[in-house]
C-alpha cells in the first residue's frame, strides 16, 4: 500500500505561507538568472549581443552550484569566502535567500535592504540594461523585505503592509516591462512570479506567465523547472513531467532538487514505485541540501512508501 503525498498548496491567499513562498521563490529567481558553465567570466547570458555584465566571478561560482547542481553548501562556502562583489545586487539577494533558509531574520532584512540600495545604483545607470535590471532587484528586494516582515510580525499585523509593497513590486516589474517586455532575465523573474501569483490567487492567469517562460526566459533549466513547479502545484501532472526532465536534461548533471520535483510528480501520477527511485536519489545529496528540505524530502519518501503519515511525521519530527 502506498499514499499519495498531501497537497502541498493549503495557503491562504497571500497569507504568511503563501508570502514566503513567494518571496523566497522570488528570492531564487533572482539567482537563477545566469547561464553558466561554458560561459566567458563577466558575458552576459541573457543578451548575446549586448555589453558583458559586472556579476562577479564568486558570485557566478555560487549560482552555478547552487542552481544547476543543487548544492547549497558548496554555493554558501563561495558567497561567504566572496570579496569585492557586495555591490551586485544578485550577491545580495543570493546572501538573502541563504540568511531565510538559515531562519536568520536580522540579516535577511538586512541583505533585503542592501539588494534594493545596489538596484538603485543600477537605476541611475544611463545604460538602459542596466536600468532593466535595477526595477528587477528592486522588485527582488522589496519582496525579500515583505517576506522578513510576515516572517517577524505575523499575518494579521503584517499582511495590510506587505499588501502595498506587493504593488511596489509590480511597478518595479511594469517598468522594467517598458524598458523591453521580450528580455529573457525580465521574463525568468516576472514568469516565475506570475506563476506563483496564478497558483494562488484567484484572478490570475497561469498559462499566460507559462508562456512567458517557455518563449522568452533563459535559461532553459530554470525556466522549464518553474514551469514544472507551476504544473505540480496546478495538479497538471502530465505537463510537470514533460518539463521536469527538459530542465533535468537542461542542467547536464544530477541535481536533487530537480530529482526531488520529479519524485513529487510521479507520486501526483500515481507512479509511487518510480517516484521512491527519485525520492532515493534526492536523499543520496542530502548534504548538499537545507537541512529543513532534507526533512521534508524525507517525510514524503516515507509517506509514499506507503508508511502511516503519523508515523513518518513522528520520525521527521513534525
Amino acid at each position: 500500500m502506498t499514499h499519495s503525498i498531501p497537497s502541498q498548496q493549503s495557503w491562504l491567499p497571500l497569507g504568511r505561507r503563501s508570502w514566503q513562498r513567494l518571496g523566497l521563490a522570488l528570492a531564487g529567481a533572482s539567482t537563477l538568472v545566469l547561464q553558466l558553465g561554458t560561459l566567458p567570466a563577466l558575458a552576459d547570458p541573457f543578451r548575446t549581443n549586448g555589453p558583458s555584465d559586472t556579476i562577479g566571478e564568486q558570485t557566478e561560482a555560487a549560482f552555478d552550484e547552487m542552481f544547476r547542481n543543487g548544492n547549497y553548501t558548496e554555493a554558501e562556502r563561495i558567497l561567504r569566502a566572496a570579496r569585492g562583489e557586495d555591490d551586485d545586487p544578485l550577491y545580495q539577494a543570493m546572501m538573502a535567500s541563504m540568511a531565510y533558509l538559515e531562519q536568520d531574520w536580522d540579516t535577511l532584512l538586512i541583505r533585503a535592504e542592501a539588494t534594493q540600495q545596489a538596484a538603485a545604483a543600477l537605476l541611475n545607470s544611463s545604460d538602459s540594461t542596466s536600468q532593466l535590471r535595477g526595477h528587477l532587484y528592486s522588485a527582488v528586494g522589496i519582496f525579500l523585505e515583505g517576506a522578513h516582515l510576515l516572517r517577524t510580525q505575523g499575518v494579521a499585523q503584517g499582511t495590510p503592509r506587505a499588501l502595498g509593497m506587493l504593488q511596489q513590486v509590480f511597478d518595479h516589474m511594469d517598468q522594467a516591462e517598458d524598458i523591453n517586455p521580450a528580455d529573457p532575465e525580465l521574463s525568468l523573474l516576472k514568469g516565475f512570479m506570475d506563476l506563483l501569483l496564478a497558483v494562488n490567487l484567484p484572478f490570475a492567469n497561469p498559462e499566460n506567465a507559462i508562456a512567458r517562460l517557455n518563449d522568452y526566459a533563459a535559461p532553459e533549466y530554470v525556466a522549464q523547472r518553474g514551469i514544472a513547479i507551476g504544473y505540480r502545484d496546478l495538479q497538471e501532472y502530465n505537463d510537470a513531467l514533460v518539463a521536469v526532465d527538459r530542465a533535468i536534461a537542461a542542467t547536464g548533471t544530477t541535481n536533487p532538487e530537480l530529482s526531488y520535483l520529479k519524485a513529487q510528480i510521479l507520486a501526483g501520477l500515481g507512479r509511487y514505485d518510480q517516484s521512491q527511485e527519485y525520492f532515493a536519489e534526492a536523499l543520496d545529496y542530502g548534504d548538499q541540501l537545507p537541512a529543513e528540505l532534507v526533512t521534508r524530502i524525507g517525510w514524503e519518501y516515507c509517506v509514499v512508501q506507503g508508511t502511516p503519515i503519523q508515523t513518518c511525521s513522528d520520525q521527521a519530527g513534525y
